[in-house]
């Protein structure tokens, strides 16, 4: 496959995001929240099917246990402390900071229980009861609100507040989480 510009990278962001967008941390993150809601549409069709295709159940999965986590610690470790740093009294960015880990720790909490489910549908994709299409339906609409803040409050002021030394110690962190931080240092 050969390679793609910007705004055709990932298509349909049905797959995990490509290191490419680390020259700007805050790009990269954007478009893991565009792969996070793309997500969301797969775990609400998963729990409105009658019969789960088991490809959706996997693509679930693999997120839950290997995209998902380094991004939360992207923001959680990176994104949010910088912007707590930086953030000025005005911005009254602290009470979204603390209902965003609020939410964050109610959406941790549920993934294990997810992932646990998704694991046990198996090859088949067995239908889920009624229970656990709702607690489904909940996580993609937790998560969905989660986006929006995200996108709307939190990488506006990202990219306002946080200074040139912040996003490369945000990029750096970042390759590193990922073990990305050797191959794309030598690419310099």
């Amino acid at each position: 496959m050969g390679r793609k510009d910007h705004t055709s990278r990932r298509g349909d962001h049905g797959s995990p995001s490509e290191p490419a967008p680390l020259g700007n941390p805050l790009d990269f993150i954007q478009e893991d929240h565009l792969r996070e809601r793309e997500i969301c549409n797969l775990i609400v069709r998963i729990a409105e099917a009658e019969q789960p295709d088991p490809d959706d159940i996997s693509v679930v999965a693999s997120f839950f246990s290997h995209e998902l986590p380094p991004h939360l610690a992207d923001e959680e470790q990176g994104l949010i402390h910088l912007l707590a740093r930086r953030c000025r009294p005005e911005d009254e960015i602290g009470p979204l900071i603390a209902r965003l880990d609020a939410d964050r720790r109610e959406a941790r909490e549920e993934m294990a229980g997810l992932l646990a489910l998704l694991n046990g549908a198996g090859a088949d994709g067995f239908a889920f009861g009624d229970d656990n299409r709702a607690r489904l339906r909940r996580y993609a609409a937790r998560a969905r609100r989660q986006l929006i803040l995200e996108y709307a409050i939190i990488l506006p002021f990202a990219r306002l507040r946080l200074t040139a030394a912040d996003l490369d110690a945000l990029r750096r962190d970042m390759l590193a989480r990922r073990g990305l931080d050797q191959l794309m240092e030598g690419k310099k």
